[in-house]
């Protein structure tokens, strides 16, 4: 189930079929390498981990047998979005200006951040990469004032609106295709109420596809 949300609030609410007739034309944004989560370290990293204590070496090395001799989890596909979205969405108010909303997106080291009015309802999303078109930026060589002006915006003046957004129920498969047609990064994910219940971007179901349990790409 999607649903899309603007500064005038719920737009729509249905299945993916019906989203892409009457979701707005997003201009697609330029996507960004992600850097792998490696779980290992190296050598050296391990031996300083390790120390030179010969008892620790011991009880770590017992830790590590008890741990093997776990039962193996149980392996659920993951197949919705409440799966592998982050719970703690970052949000920027409506209120706030391009800087502000430019700090919060350097801050936590996002790409992407959802717009949401004074009841916690989504109404926009921010993204780093609609602020950085050509055609929003002043010249180079542009005065300072020029700069200011662009920093002092209302971020509801840049932000994309109406936004589409997810449920936590929605199909993972279902949300990559929505993605894939918007070019978006990443969609809010909301109650049906409207609050803005966490965020699930293209990034967590690469992570789905590789970490354990897996995605399963054939059920439904």
């Amino acid at each position: 189930m999607f649903a899309i949300y603007g500064t005038s609030g719920l737009m729509y609410r249905g299945p993916m079929e019906d989203l892409r007739k009457v979701a707005p034309a997003l201009r697609i944004s330029r996507s960004r390498g992600l850097q792998p989560e490696l779980d290992r370290i190296s050598p050296r990293q391990f031996a300083a981990e390790l120390g030179a204590d010969p008892e620790r070496r011991v009880t770590q090395a017992l830790s590590a047998y008890g741990q093997v001799q776990k039962p193996a989890p149980v392996r659920k596909p993951l197949q919705t979005v409440a799966e592998v979205m982050s719970v703690h969405p970052i949000t920027v108010p409506a209120d706030a200006n391009v800087r502000q909303g430019w700090w919060t997106l350097y801050e936590h080291g996002i790409g992407q951040a959802t717009v949401v009015d004074a009841h916690g309802e989504v109404i926009g999303l921010l993204s780093r990469a609609e602020l950085m078109q050509p055609d929003r930026l002043p010249r180079p060589d542009g005065l300072a004032l020029a700069w200011l002006a662009l920093m002092a915006q209302p971020v509801t003046e840049l932000m994309i609106t109406p936004v589409p957004c997810a449920t936590p129920e929605t199909d993972l498969r279902r949300l990559a295709s929505v993605l894939l047609d918007t070019g978006l990064q990443g969609l809010p994910v909301v109650n049906p109420d409207g609050q803005n219940v966490g965020f699930v971007t293209r990034s967590d179901i690469l992570k789905a596809l590789v970490h354990d349990p897996p995605l399963d790409l054939w059920v439904g």
